[in-house]
């Protein structure tokens, strides 16, 4: 598995993983940091993150389970070395991530907004 930053033409990728337009993936690409994990020249997921205020802010994570933990890592590791916290909000029904997000170091610390209809909970990891 290789992780590398997203690029515009990873776009239809990133959309059928996230059943979102592509339009929408191309502007992501351009307006957060966008790691992918790839085996082969199959992109098998992706992260999205931004930083404001001392905390990464994961904003999407999209793709096979099995992937899920290397994904985390990215914006982890920005964040250790920016000395920031990182939060992320886990869809309800979305069992890998909480199994994932628990995995990677993150306490649970509450609920999050509902987005669609859907609860979401919300993990952190305090600024080291």
């Amino acid at each position: 598995m290789e992780m590398r930053d997203a690029r515009e033409a990873d776009a239809a990728r990133l959309a059928a993983l996230a059943d979102a337009p592509q339009d929408v993936m191309r502007n992501l690409v351009h307006d957060r940091t966008v790691r992918v994990a790839e085996a082969g020249d199959e992109v098998r997921g992706f992260v999205s993150f931004d930083a404001r205020e001392r905390t990464v802010y994961i904003t999407q994570l999209e793709g096979d389970s099995e992937v899920y933990d290397a994904l985390l890592a990215e914006p982890v590791r920005f964040a250790r070395t920016e000395r920031m916290a990182v939060e992320v909000l886990v869809p309800e029904t979305a069992s890998g991530m909480h199994s994932a997000a628990a995995d990677a170091g993150f306490e649970r610390v509450g609920a999050g907004p509902e987005f669609d209809g859907e609860r979401t909970t919300r993990y952190r990891i305090e600024e080291h």
